[in-house]
């Protein structure tokens, strides 16, 4: 492996501009595929084999062009202080802006609150709900502006008015100004550690070109597999991260060995050859860890992972060939300020941050490992009482119209009128369909919990029946999920003697039910993921313990970040801190997505420090000098990676939309955990306490796993290090001003 790399890195060396401009063309080929692709899809949710997924299929079926796509308005009124609603000036206003709303472009209809009866019992509370031929995004401005004129018109009256539903919805930006600075920050942090521009800027081209091929290839394949405008949100993240981390390591490696006396296309060809072996395991783990998000049986979530798993691909092939051809162009600029200068170069380190850290820790292996573990497991405690769920309106900005109708709703109608049940009445076969649907009807709207039930509306061919049933919570409520289990559990009692059956959905279910799912799928998807990855490193390492020590860092890890997630987005510790102002269930794709994501990064870290530590190993050190050395070379990089990627996924909690809050600082929090303290702390503790025991494995599993040559040993003995000498005045602090020797 290494030596088929080497020569790959000194070929895209030599041949920079060949290799340069095959890139070039890729992503100018796809750009214009992309641009000629027809546009893709709109965003669409399904959860094969939930019920709320098959009662939406059967009104799909029995009501033929009902639940269409199309936009929803709910115009919500609220009378002054003193004053109703149904006063005879309130209500000419109303039925004013109703009016004005229905008479709008793209209108397929609108119900006034007199009509429908949708005022509530102290009068203070109405709204209207105006229905769209056309999905949210395709409304055009004129419709919007007739509906926002119609809202106006009854606020001018001196009514209160809040606009809920998906026509004016607002869409929350993705970061802030915070986001911004989390990629100066990381700039400054590639800045700092290789203390050149060019190797600064070098890692951040190449990813943010190998993002942008996986983006052109996404969007020029959207149409064909159905992927939609969301689909490619993952992989750019993943994209952008993995390609830094991986150019990083690459452009360090090659600063290594020039500083050990190699020239410009060796040092290029052995940084493929060593870091290169590294980036690819690495990469493969990853893939391994987004692919496997198929586990869950969610289409989207299947094909998020696929293509954020292609776009690691592309970030390892990238930094295998682009990053070896761009050096080729400066290859003394990304080196160090120091060198270029004096043209000398130090063979070795003698002692750093890292290489002392080392030391410190096989001191005093055990307290370390302890104090580690104790101090993620005391933050992994939250999780016993994880609520998945999918937040909705309640958890908007109060600066927001949508959840000021929502709590106006609440407040008037009661809190589970935001979140009403959907029941979907199979009558079909039945004698008589409109008794078995009253039955079941009566007996649902009994229930303990339901506050009220609409009237059944059928379908043409009057088999099948829907109708409401509002809870007595909000639709968050643990309350309202066993409400929904009651009356799910309680069928067979419901529709006896009538012959028909029924299911329940809506949102609220369908949130209930997403969650379940995931949560049933997160075991399996951790055991396929880990065991898959355990496996893989056992072939990098050659070692039992080495692949257990990581999955078991990377479960404290992550389950310490999920923990802090719930104290802070369920709990509400420190929320108002990062601008969280409601609090409420964890969403349910979070776990998945926190154990996918961090699971890449946090083998990554892994497989390039400890591939450092048993390259030194394998050139004969010991046990103790090799951890000593990995750190040495390793530690400060894998720490700026580290900086760099919470620098970026923390930008995103100074957005708007409460679940890329979530997400930013899930995983800003879950590197901070697993770069810092698992890699930093609890990884050279465990390998101090094992000693020689670390690179133990059975003899017949070495004769079955294949034998790779990670550590670029071959290459040690075909390339060895010219002899150099010391820098004068050499010191011991010589490293705590460059990450590499230089």
């Amino acid at each position: 492996m290494a030596s088929l790399l080497f020569r790959l890195g000194s070929f895209a060396f030599r041949r920079r501009w060949y290799v340069t401009l095959l890139w070039v063309a890729v992503l100018a080929a796809l750009g214009f595929a992309s641009a000629k692709a027809p546009a893709a899809p709109d965003s669409t949710f399904s959860a094969p084999g939930i019920e709320a997924q098959r009662a939406f299929d059967l009104m799909e079926q029995r009501f033929p062009g009902a639940t269409a796509d199309g936009a929803t308005a709910r115009m919500v009124f609220v009378a002054p202080t003193g004053q109703k609603v149904t006063s005879p000036a309130n209500r000419a206003a109303i039925d004013k802006a109703v009016t004005q709303a229905a008479d709008g472009p793209q209108v397929a209809s609108a119900v006034g609150p007199f009509q429908a009866q949708a005022v509530s019992k102290d009068g203070s509370t109405a709204f209207a709900t105006i229905t769209y031929t056309e999905a949210a995004n395709d409304l055009t401005d004129a419709a919007k502006n007739t509906l926002r004129g119609a809202a106006q018109s009854a606020r001018d009256a001196g009514l209160t008015v809040e606009m809920g539903g998906t026509a004016l919805a607002s869409t929350p930006e993705a970061g802030g100004v915070g986001e911004v600075i989390g990629i100066v920050v990381a700039a400054v942090v590639l800045l700092v550690t290789f203390g050149s521009l060019a190797a600064a800027g070098l890692p951040l081209l190449t990813a943010v070109l190998g993002v942008g091929i996986s983006m052109t290839a996404i969007t020029a394949l959207a149409s064909a597999f159905g992927l939609s405008s969301t689909t490619g949100t993952l992989a750019t993240m993943l994209g952008l991260a993995c390609g830094i981390d991986y150019a990083l390591f690459v452009v360090s490696r090659y600063r290594e060995e020039r500083a050990n006396g190699h020239d410009e296309q060796e040092a290029a060809g052995l940084a493929v050859g060593t870091a290169g072996s590294a980036v690819v395991f690495a990469g493969l783990t990853v893939v391994i860890a987004l692919a496997g998000l198929s586990v869950v049986g969610i289409p989207m979530l299947t094909k998020m992972g696929l293509c954020a798993a292609g776009a690691v691909v592309i970030a390892v092939c990238v930094c295998l060939t682009l990053v070896p051809a761009l050096i080729g162009f400066w290859p003394r600029a990304v080196l160090s300020r120091r060198y270029r200068l004096t043209g000398r170069r130090v063979q070795g380190v003698l002692g750093n941050r890292g290489s002392r850290w080392a030391e410190f820790v096989q001191r005093h292996p055990f307290p370390v490992r302890f104090t580690a573990m104790v101090s993620l497991i005391v933050l992994a405690i939250p999780v016993l009482d994880l609520q998945l769920g999918m937040p909705g309106d309640e958890a908007k900005p109060t600066s927001t119209t949508e959840r000021r109708a929502y709590d106006d709703l609440a407040q008037g109608f009661g809190p589970g009128f935001n979140g009403p049940l959907t029941v979907v009445v199979d009558a079909k076969g039945t004698g008589d369909p409109k008794a078995a649907v009253a039955t079941i009807e009566k007996k649902i709207g009994a229930t303990p919990g339901v506050v009220s039930v609409t009237a059944p509306r059928f379908n043409q061919a009057g088999d099948t029946a829907v109708f409401s049933a509002v809870p007595q919570w909000a639709p968050t409520d643990k309350k309202t999920e066993d409400l929904v289990h009651t009356i799910r559990d309680e069928r067979a009692a419901t529709v006896a003697g009538t012959g028909a059956t029924f299911e329940v959905t809506g949102t609220t279910a369908l949130n209930i039910d997403v969650a379940q799912k995931v949560q049933g799928a997160l075991i399996p998807y951790l055991i396929v993921v880990v065991g898959l990855a355990v496996v893989l490193l056992m072939m990098v390492f050659r070692s039992i313990f080495i692949p257990l020590k990581a999955a078991m860092g990377f479960l404290l890890s992550v389950l310490a970040a999920l923990g802090c997630v719930v104290a802070v987005f369920q709990w509400g510790w420190g929320a108002s801190l990062i601008g969280v102002e409601s609090t409420g269930p964890i969403m349910s794709m979070m776990p998945i997505f926190l154990v996918g994501i961090v699971f890449g990064l946090a083998m990554d870290y892994e497989v390039f420090l400890v591939s450092r530590i048993r390259e030194a190993y394998v050139h004969g050190q010991g046990a103790g000098e090799s951890i000593t050395t990995g750190f040495r070379y390793s530690a400060r990089v894998v720490a700026a990676a580290a900086l760099i990627m919470i620098a970026v996924f923390a930008g995103f909690v100074t957005a708007d939309d409460s679940m890329i809050k979530m997400i930013g600082f899930g995983l800003a929090i879950a590197v901070l955990f697993d770069a810092f303290v698992v890699r930093m702390a609890f990884v050279p503790g465990v390998l101090a306490l094992l000693g020689d025991k670390v690179a133990w494995l059975p003899r017949w599993l070495d004769r079955i796993l294949p034998h790779l040559d990670v550590e670029g040993e071959a290459l040690s003995r075909t390339h060895p290090a010219p002899t150099a000498q010391p820098e004068e005045g050499h010191t011991d602090s010589t490293d705590d001003k460059s990450p590499t020797p230089a």
